[in-house]
């Protein structure tokens, strides 16, 4: 009777450990995670149209012309951006 109750711990014991790799390994590939609140949650990137450089929205700085934003990753990006405007306006 002890055999089996060991037996039966040692194999709840692997199936759980073999669980928990599969789940490693479906979240390291981009699928799903399986436990609630493992996964962070996705943030868009917007693209600097100045050097190309993708940024979150949230930490860069914006300018808004002509009714839409416009997110970069540096002051140089937005002052260069603001005089390429200038310049434009000016022809």
């Amino acid at each position: 009777m002890v055999r089996w109750l060991l037996l039966a711990i040692l194999f709840l014991f692997i199936a759980h450990a073999f669980w928990k790799v599969v789940d490693n390994v479906i979240e390291a590939a981009g699928g799903t995670a399986r436990r609630r609140g493992s996964a962070p949650p996705s943030v868009r990137l917007v693209r600097d149209p100045v050097c190309g450089t993708h940024v979150a929205p949230r930490t860069a700085l914006s300018a808004t012309a002509g009714g839409t934003t416009h997110y970069f990753c540096s002051e140089e990006c937005r002052a260069e951006y603001g005089r390429q405007r200038a310049a434009d306006r000016r022809q």
